[in-house]
């Protein structure tokens, strides 16, 4: 268990809920970064009382630095204020739960420092998996899953060699548009996409939900994590998201992990492992669930999928081009400038202008991401 950890992305859905387990469990907290969200960072920082905490901007950080003044936390802001809460030294573990490839610095900053990871992130291992497991191979760091689907798997293969995998089966809710037609799908907007059936999550992940992007960019997440072919994970749908993910071993036999849908599972395991504690959440009832069902997902219907596994077969920065392209499209979305199925489409249309290099450095992979961004802008679909 980590007594004393820093959370990157304090003020999400994955940082509150971290907040709340750390409440729970009396975990202290060295360091807080967030946003814009100075209101509950203020809070979060007169209650916990960290040794730092980081704002994305100057002008955030004077107006926050009079509000915590007995604290005793620096406040500092920008990059390096980032870089600061990542590697604060009494921190054993740092919780990277910032959405996007802003994740992707800071957490290896934090991996350079000696940290053990607890990764809310998927973009770190889809834009630089190689990188960072080498990173932590080296240092015999712990990298201990958050998402839900890639902790249910990382329970699944407890005690077992990896040797004996055959395959990973993701769960996927399937989303709000499971069932709708493509011509259904054009009229989406982004008020029906954010309304997640199972989960409460930000809009860029709740929009990745909808169009399976969050499904692709876990499979090739789950291919770092758990060293495995692109060809060895498959993924079913799962409406009631109860079972949260499956191992396939070569005897055929199968192992799942079964919850209700709440974060604050994963979160609580990946902070108290390898202990498993009694907490506040509420215990599944098999009986009141009634039934789960299973079916195939749709690729030619929810492109975003498919092009996540073309993307990590090809392999190199491909992955690096697929993440920049869908981050552009969904805040296009969001905005009401491109179509649902559009966000597919410019995906795809950037992927295909793409020269790959196979075995990118960090620098090229922060250079290809700059290029398909602006590439991004540029496409119309």
């Amino acid at each position: 268990m980590f007594h004393n950890i820093s959370i990157l992305g304090s003020t999400g859905s994955i940082g509150t809920q971290t907040i709340a387990v750390c409440r729970e469990f009396d975990i202290r907290i060295s360091g807080l970064a967030a946003g814009s969200n100075l209101t509950v960072l203020q809070e979060q920082i007169l209650e916990f009382r960290p040794e730092v905490a980081s704002v994305r901007t100057q002008e955030d950080a004077n107006q926050l630095a009079p509000l915590v003044a007995g604290s005793g936390t620096r406040v500092l802001w920008g990059e390096e204020g980032i870089f600061e809460v990542a590697r604060v030294a009494a921190a054993e573990c740092v919780v990277s739960a910032i959405v996007g490839i802003a994740g992707l610095m800071p957490t290896l900053e934090a991996i350079k420092a000696g940290k053990h990871i607890a990764l809310a992130n998927k973009e770190v291992l889809v834009t630089a998996g190689a990188i960072v497991m080498e990173e932590m191979r080296k240092r015999n760091l712990l990298l201990l899953p958050v998402d839900s689907e890639h902790s249910a798997i990382f329970q699944c293969l407890m005690g077992n060699d990896r040797e004996a995998i055959r395959r990973i089966i993701l769960t996927c809710s399937g989303g709000p548009f499971r069932e709708k037609s493509r011509v259904e799908l054009e009229g989406v907007t982004p008020a029906m996409a954010l309304q997640h059936p199972n989960w409460a999550m930000g809009s860029k992940i709740t929009i990745d939900s909808a169009t399976l992007m969050n499904k692709g960019l876990e499979v090739i997440e789950a291919r770092w994590l758990f060293d495995v072919l692109p060809g060895q994970i498959d993924v079913v749908i799962h409406p009631q998201s109860i079972v949260h993910s499956l191992v396939e071993f070569q005897d055929t036999s199968v192992m799942a992990q079964l919850g209700l849908p709440d974060m604050k599972l994963p979160i609580q395991l990946a902070l108290t492992w390898p202990n498993r504690m009694a907490g506040g959440l509420e215990p599944l009832d098999l009986v009141q669930v009634g039934h789960l069902d299973f079916s195939k997902p749709d690729c030619n219907q929810f492109r975003c999928l498919q092009l996540a596994y073309d993307a990590i077969r090809v392999g190199g920065t491909m992955p690096t081009v697929l993440n920049a392209a869908n981050e552009v499209a969904v805040q296009l979305f969001l905005e009401e400038k491109i179509s649902f199925l559009g966000i597919a489409r410019l995906i795809d249309a950037v992927m295909q202008t793409h020269a790959v290099i196979d075995s990118p450095t960090l620098e090229e992979i922060l250079w290809t991401d700059a290029q398909a961004r602006k590439l991004s802008l540029e496409v119309r679909v």
